[in-house]
């Protein structure tokens, strides 16, 4: 047997290995789920701690941002191979997040993703950008800040599908109640959404626009008190996920599942629970993982020059990245809720 003979025999042996032990995998999956789990585990990148992101934002455990932005943050971050950090105040507190960020701009971080929850903190933005880090926001964009980039969604969009939702609901007519965080740059784009739509029905009326501060307990006394004095309530419409939460408990306790809607937003495992007892009827969602994940790597993009647009972008104020970016929206209802559930 020559040389060729003797390679070709030997690639036609590895080939003919590699095809039995693939439809071996394929046949045992418990094989098959070890040997990903190897297969991921030789692709562990070792992280690069001099090289560190870092993610500021308020109310740090509120579940939403830890489930999703968190989350792909981090999943970002070890991807990448390099350091994430998340800070902020425990609580909904604007002058606390701005500390922090005026704190995180000492230690000078390689870059910072901005939760942008108030305008008040275009200030402190303004200072790490002029610190020279790169620095993208993130959720609400703070327009007259001079953040190199933004990420999110369109909330006046979000407002409009809710009320395009809460009009088939109730058949245009009926009472109906808004709650979220009143003055967040955000929600108040959600509002005039949400009102754009019902306005063009006179048979509707907006008998309250609450503040609950994204907080359930609070959520959930405003309705019960909005429900006593107004047995007749159509629906109301929350926009944070804690607000929803909130109100569909009340709803749920107060035996008016189906007589009072509630349209809430994003999909968290409780809001699911309570869609499937039919206590909330429409989830209006934002895609956080990808403003969060995309977010980081424009910071990325920005320290590294992954596209150089000149020689030296930094130094003359490019920023190479998308200035703004809408991530857009999804709804859940009852009829397509079943692959969000146990995800």
């Amino acid at each position: 047997m020559n040389s060729s003979s003797r390679y070709l025999s030997h690639f036609r042996t590895c080939v003919s290995f590699l095809l039995i032990n693939l439809l071996l995998l394929a046949c045992d999956p418990e094989k098959g789920a070890k040997y990903r789990e190897q297969q991921a585990a030789s692709q562990t990148v070792e992280v690069n701690s001099d090289e560190e992101y870092v993610m500021v934002t308020t109310i740090v455990n509120y579940p939403m941002y830890v489930n999703h932005d968190q989350a792909a943050f981090k999943k970002w971050g070890q991807q990448r191979g390099v350091k994430t950090s998340i800070l902020g105040p425990s609580e909904w507190d604007i002058q606390a997040q701005i500390s922090v960020i005026e704190q995180v701009i000492g230690t000078k971080p390689t870059g910072l993703l901005i939760n942008g929850t108030d305008p008040a903190i275009a200030s402190a933005i303004d200072k790490a950008v002029e610190a020279g880090i790169p620095t993208v926001v993130y959720d609400s964009d703070i327009p007259k800040s001079k953040r190199h980039a933004f990420l999110g969604t369109d909330w006046y969009e979000m407002g409009v599908l809710m009320g395009e939702e809460v009009v088939k609901l109730i058949d245009g007519e009926g009472k109906i109640v808004y709650l979220g965080i009143l003055g967040m740059t955000n929600m108040e784009n959600g509002y005039r959404g949400l009102m754009d739509v019902v306005k063009q029905y006179p048979d509707i009326e907006l008998i309250g626009k609450y503040n609950d501060q994204a907080n359930a307990e609070v959520s959930a006394k405003i309705a019960a008190d909005v429900l006593s004095a107004n047995p007749d309530l159509s629906a109301f419409c929350a926009f944070t996920p804690m607000s929803g939460f909130g109100c569909a408990q009340t709803v749920k306790e107060a035996g008016k599942i189906g007589k009072v809607k509630v349209t809430t937003v994003n999909y968290e495992p409780e809001l699911l629970t309570l869609m499937e007892e039919g206590a909330i009827q429409q989830l209006v969602c934002q895609k956080r993982e990808l403003f969060t994940w995309y977010g980081a790597q424009f910071l990325y993009d920005m320290v590294h020059s992954t596209n150089q647009l000149s020689k030296n972008d930094q130094a003359i104020g490019i920023a190479n990245v998308p200035y703004s970016v809408n991530t857009g929206t999804f709804a859940i209802t009852p009829e397509n809720m079943q692959p969000f559930l146990n995800r």
